[in-house]
């Protein structure tokens, strides 16, 4: 049975202590050499490794003329551990004292609003009238057209409806009598003529 490969995670533990063993700066070239050899790490894959160690910041590295070194030493680790550590200590702190403060608030608004007789008989007299409210809620949707606001709606709307009606009606007019002097023509020729049936009437 072949051997089972490195995961990435053991690929970069192995990496580490290539670092911390030897406590030395490498090239990239360098650790390609060591990487198979020492830990069983493919030279293709050691540049991905040691790339995503710098990413972390578990590695160090530093262009010096044209070449890239990198380092980790274990004093190092420790402390960037510390320093997380203490990272989160400290917002722990923070989330602590903001959930006691909020307790705090909890208790303060309790107590001034202890739970009476009176204080009861009125939450329950809020609830008896919200209730009443949806169901009259319900009941005027219930009626839809004789909403009050919808039925000024249409008032409005037949207000409008009237206005426009009356303004063509007085322009038919004026036109009619305006052809009647030009031409002398009758009324019910000028109708015929217009195709206004003998349904139609003025708007006052």
């Amino acid at each position: 049975m072949a051997p089972r490969g490195l995961s990435a995670e053991e690929k970069r533990v192995k990496m580490l202590e290539i670092f911390h063993e030897t406590k030395d700066f490498f090239q990239l070239k360098e650790l390609e050499k060591i990487a198979p050899k020492t830990k069983g790490i493919f030279s293709q894959s050691v540049k991905e490794v040691v790339q995503s160690l710098v990413d972390d910041g578990l590695v160090q590295s530093d262009k010096i003329g044209s070449s890239n070194f990198f380092w980790s030493f274990p004093s190092q680790h420790g402390a960037m551990i510390q320093g997380r550590l203490a990272t989160a200590q400290a917002k722990q702190a923070d989330v602590t004292q903001q959930l006691q403060d909020l307790r705090a608030t909890i208790e303060e608004e309790r107590s001034t609003r202890r739970e009476t007789d009176e204080r009861r008989a009125k939450l329950a007299h809020l609830a008896t009238l919200k209730q009443q409210q949806s169901s009259l809620q319900t009941e005027l949707s219930a009626y839809g057209t004789c909403d009050p606001i919808k039925v000024e709606e249409t008032k409005r709307a037949v207000t409008l409806a009237r206005e426009a009606a009356i303004r063509w009606t007085d322009n038919y007019a004026a036109l009619e009598s305006y052809v009647r002097r030009q031409t002398g023509a009758e009324t019910s020729d000028i109708r015929q003529h217009l195709g206004v049936d003998d349904e139609y009437e003025d708007i006052c």
